[in-house]
This record gives structure tokens, C-alpha cells and sequence, in this order.
């Protein structure tokens, strides 16, 4: 009688710590595509954007409505010159940009002059194209992080975006300029706390924005994901509940 024998194959075992360190590897990968391409994450440092957005907001910008330019990709890289895919932004939407005069700095505003238009501002109005844009008083507004008072309004532009704005004195430093003509293929900025903004209104050489290329456009702002008190920080989570502003998670932009 002949025996046939079968040869059994042991399985093979992964090691586990390999596996962890391949998950954590191709995670690291996604975040990176969707960091470059999709959404980035950005907090907001300053009032300029009072009351719209506050210190202590966490949002997520939109990278591809405006297409892909060296800024998007992470550090700056410069790969290429210009935009691909590029779409022009519209008046209101709120931008995140890399300053004119320092592309490792982002700024945060809001569209209001595309090219060709002329930009004005006359008593704390906004003027495009020499019509004033109309703004109707909301209410008075108090700062929660210092109890200073604004008068809120809102203001409509000539495509019906409409936002709110802050402004404390009709007569402030930038609530009367010259005349702006926005060149080829670049914006006018502005922040919504009109009296509290380093923007377009003010020029590169005396510290300010001015003009902003299309290029260094990084994406519009979408949602807030999570929002702290001003003074407070994200991490400190011993101190939530408390310190989280809660209506304004998942807020749209």
C-alpha cells in the first residue's frame, strides 16, 4: 500500500507592527492628497473679519474652486507657473491668499473688486465702479472677547451676495480712499471689520495687501468645523465644554 502525503502550507503571519505602520503610511498619503487638492484647515489669528469670522474659528478652505496654482501644494513647492484648472473667484466670496509682499504669510478676506473694476471708499460706503454698494444697519454688535461696540450692517453686492460688516467710525483711517483700478488678473481684498483691516485699501509699502494676484489665490473658505473663545486654544480639551462656541460648528460660509 502506498502512502501519499500532502504538504501543508503554514500560514503566513503578518507582523502586526508592520501593518500599523502601513496603515499609518497610506493615512499620511490621504491626508496629504486631501490637504493638497481638496480641503485645508485654517484658523483665524485676528478680528479682521468681525463678525463673520472669529478668533478661535477653525474652517476648512475649499482648494479646487479656484483651480491649482504653486500654493496649493504644501511649502510653496514651485512646480509650475500660473493656474490650472483656474476659475475665477466672485464678489464676496471670503478668500484665504498668500500676501503679495510675503507668500509664506495666508490672509483671510473678502472679494470685492475683480479686474477692471474701480474700487472706492467714501464715509465707511463701498463704491464699485461709482455706485455705491448698499449696506442697511442691522443692529449694534458687541465684541464678546472685549465688549467693544460696532455698528453692524449689511451689505448687498451688485451679484446679491450679501454679508455683514462692521464699521465704528464712518470717518476711520481707510473709510476714505483714492480711487483703486484692479489690474489684469488680480483682486481687491477687504475684511468685514472695516475699521480693523490690514487689506487692499492699504499698499504694500506701507505694510498692507494691495492688490492680489490670481495666482496667490489658496481656496475659499467653506465651513467652520470647530470654533474656541478668543484667548483659548483647540487642545485644551480639560476646558470643554466651557470654552467651545458651539452654534458655530458647521456654520457655511
Amino acid at each position: 500500500m502506498s502512502v501519499t502525503t500532502e504538504k501543508t502550507e503554514k500560514p503566513t503571519k503578518t507582523s502586526g507592527g508592520g501593518e500599523t505602520i502601513k496603515i499609518i503610511v497610506q493615512a499620511l498619503i490621504l491626508a496629504l492628497i486631501v490637504r493638497t487638492l481638496l480641503f485645508q484647515p485654517f484658523n483665524i489669528p485676528s478680528g479682521s473679519m468681525k463678525s463673520t469670522l472669529l478668533v478661535g474659528d477653525y474652517l476648512f478652505v475649499n482648494k479646487f474652486s479656484y483651480g491649482y496654482s504653486r500654493f496649493s501644494l504644501p511649502f510653496g513647492l514651485h512646480l509650475f507657473d500660473g493656474r490650472i484648472f483656474g476659475k475665477p473667484p466672485t464678489r464676496g466670496d471670503i478668500v484665504v491668499f498668500k500676501l503679495p509682499r510675503d507668500d509664506s504669510t495666508d490672509y483671510i478676506k473678502r472679494v470685492v473688486g475683480l479686474p477692471g473694476d474701480k474700487i472706492q471708499v467714501q464715509g465707511g460706503i463701498l463704491y464699485i465702479n461709482g455706485t455705491a454698494v448698499p449696506r442697511t444697519y442691522l443692529d449694534d454688535w458687541t465684541d464678546p472677547a472685549d465688549g467693544v461696540h460696532y455698528k453692524r450692517y449689511r451689505e448687498t453686492m451688485p451679484n446679491g451676495v450679501s454679508y455683514t460688516v462692521l464699521d465704528r467710525d464712518a470717518n476711520g483711517l481707510e473709510d476714505n480712499t483714492q480711487v483703486f483700478e484692479v489690474p489684469p488678473d488680480h483682486y481687491f481684498m477687504m475684511g468685514d471689520n472695516r475699521d480693523n483691516s490690514t487689506d487692499s485699501r492699504v499698499p504694500p509699502a506701507s505694510g498692507g495687501v494691495g492688490y492680489v494676484p490670481f495666482e496667490n489665490l489658496v481656496g475659499r473658505a467653506s465651513v467652520i468645523f470647530f470654533s474656541v473663545r478668543e484667548g483659548d486654544q483647540i487642545w485644551e480639551v480639560w476646558k470643554w465644554p466651557e470654552t467651545v462656541r458651539w452654534d458655530r460648528i458647521f456654520k457655511v460660509l
